[in-house]
C-alpha cells in the first residue's frame, strides 16, 4: 500500500504522530484513542484535547488492508504506531524500528484524556511529573516536545497568555513581547477559529527549528515556555539551537520508541479489534 495516497487533508502527517502520543499517555500504548464513543461511554476520541486530532482514516484504511491479507495478526494499535513513524518520515524525520507485537485496549474512557494528558497550560513541575509516571524521562520531555515543530495550535489555547495571563488583562511576561504583538494580531480576544503555526515558517516540516523557537521565547504554548524553566529541558532546548539540532533526529527515534513500550498489552491481555473504531 502506499501509504503517502492516504494522506489528505490538513496537516495529516502531524496528526498521525500526535496521535500515537495521545493514545500511549492514556491507559498505555493500545489504541484506546482509535474507539469511537457509544451510548452508554464517551471514548478519549471525544475528549476535548483530542478534538482535533485527524487522521483516523489512515488507520482505518491500513487496518481494512491488513485485514483482507492477514485477518487478526495486526493490532490497530502497532498499526498507529507504525503509521506515526512513517508520517514523521514523510515530512523529513528521522526512520525509526517499531518493536511490534502490541494487542488493543477494549476500554477507553474521555475523562481519563481530560484530566491526564499532559495540558498546553501546564508548567514544567508537572510536566515532569507526568512524563514520569508513563516511565519517561526529564530527557524525553524534551525530546518528545520537539514534535511541536509540526503542526497547528488554535487560538483558544493561547488566549489566556495574551490577554488575561494573571486575571489583570495581562500578557504571559514570558512571552517575548514582539512575538506577543504578532500573535495578538492573528488572534483577536474570543476567537476560537483561528489557528497559528507552533513553528512559524517550517510548521510542516520536520526540523529543529522548534528549539531555536522555543529559546528565543517564542514557544506557543505555556508547555513550550516551560521548558526553559528546568535546567536539564533548558540545557536541551539550547544545545539543539546551538548545534542545528545535532542530536534531534536519533534522539526524537529512540524517545519514540520508547514511549512505545508504555502500558502495552501482550499474550492474552487485551485483543486484536478488526476494525479501530469498535471492539470485537
Amino acid at each position: 500500500m502506499a501509504i503517502q495516497k492516504l494522506f489528505v487533508g490538513p496537516n495529516p502527517c502531524c496528526s498521525s504522530a500526535k496521535n500515537a502520543f495521545h493514545d500511549c499517555f492514556i491507559r498505555g500504548c493500545d489504541g484506546s484513542v482509535l474507539l469511537s464513543s457509544t451510548k452508554k461511554n464517551q471514548a478519549e476520541k471525544d475528549a476535548i484535547p483530542n478534538q482535533t486530532l485527524r487522521g483516523f482514516n489512515v488507520i482505518d484504511a491500513v487496518k481494512s488492508a491488513l485485514e483482507k491479507k492477514c485477518p487478526g495478526v495486526v493490532s490497530c494499535s502497532d498499526i498507529l504506531a507504525l503509521v506515526a513513524r512513517d508520517a514523521v518520515l514523510m515530512i523529513g524525520g528521522p526512520h525509526w524500528d517499531v518493536p511490534t507485537g502490541r494487542r488493543d485496549g477494549r476500554v477507553s474512557i474521555a475523562n481519563e484524556a481530560l484530566f491526564n494528558l499532559p495540558s498546553p497550560f501546564a508548567n514544567i513541575t508537572v510536566l515532569k511529573q507526568q512524563f514520569s509516571a508513563t516511565g519517561l524521562s526529564v530527557k524525553d520531555l524534551a525530546v518528545l516536545s520537539g514534535g511541536h515543530t509540526i503542526g497547528i495550535g488554535h487560538c483558544t489555547l493561547i488566549s489566556n497568555r495574551l490577554y488575561n495571563f494573571t486575571g489583570k488583562g495581562d500578557t504571559d511576561p514570558s512571552l517575548d513581547p514582539r512575538y506577543a504583538a504578532q500573535l495578538k494580531k492573528k488572534c483577536k480576544p474570543g476567537n476560537s477559529n483561528t489557528v497559528v503555526e507552533m513553528d512559524p515558517g517550517s510548521f510542516k516540516s520536520f526540523d529543529e527549528d522548534y528549539y531555536t523557537i522555543v529559546a528565543k521565547r517564542r514557544g506557543l504554548f505555556q508547555s513550550d515556555s516551560a521548558l526553559l524553566d528546568d535546567a536539564e529541558t533548558r540545557d536541551y532546548v539550547r544545545f539543539q539551537s546551538r548545534t542545528q539540532g545535532s542530536t534531534f533526529a536519533q534522539d526524537f527515534g529512540e524517545s519514540m520508541v520508547k514511549m512505545g513500550y508504555i502500558g502495552v498489552l501482550t499474550g492474552k491481555q487485551g485483543e486484536i479489534r478488526k476494525r479501530c473504531a469498535v471492539v470485537n
